[in-house]
């Protein structure tokens, strides 16, 4: 099950970049999906991969109102700060995890660590204001 879902998510991500839904762009995605190589490490548990799709929708709605709350309010103050990685993260959710932080407007992940973290800057706005 788990296998699907990484390869299910490969897979969006093909259609994301090509943004072509052809029979023949559809034939070749299967085929990359299936030649990239596959991770060697402990397969995810399919409680952490529904956690982190219902992440995802619920992003949504908050990317919306960051988006709205930037327009409205200034937001002058940033900083950079170190998230730890959640436990027991494959590959495959470490790239949900990025997407997530970085599709909300104030939020980008500037560089993911080895050893476990996220590097995360985020605007805010300013206590004066």
């Amino acid at each position: 099950m788990i296998g699907y879902l990484d390869l299910s998510l490969r897979l969006i991500i093909w259609f994301l970049l090509t943004a072509d839904a052809s029979l023949a762009n559809i034939l070749i995605g299967f085929a990359v999906v299936l030649l990239l190589p596959r991770s060697r490490t402990r397969p995810a548990v399919l409680r952490d991969w529904l956690h982190a799709l219902w992440e995802v929708i619920v992003a949504i709605p908050q990317a919306y109102w960051e988006a709205l709350e930037i327009m409205i309010r200034p937001h002058t103050e940033e900083n950079v700060t170190m998230e730890r990685v959640k436990p027991r993260r494959t590959p495959g959710l470490i790239f949900l995890d990025i997407f997530i932080i970085t599709f909300t407007p104030k939020t980008i992940v500037l560089k993911y660590h080895k050893r476990g973290w996220y590097e995360v800057h985020r605007v805010r706005r300013s206590p004066r204001a």
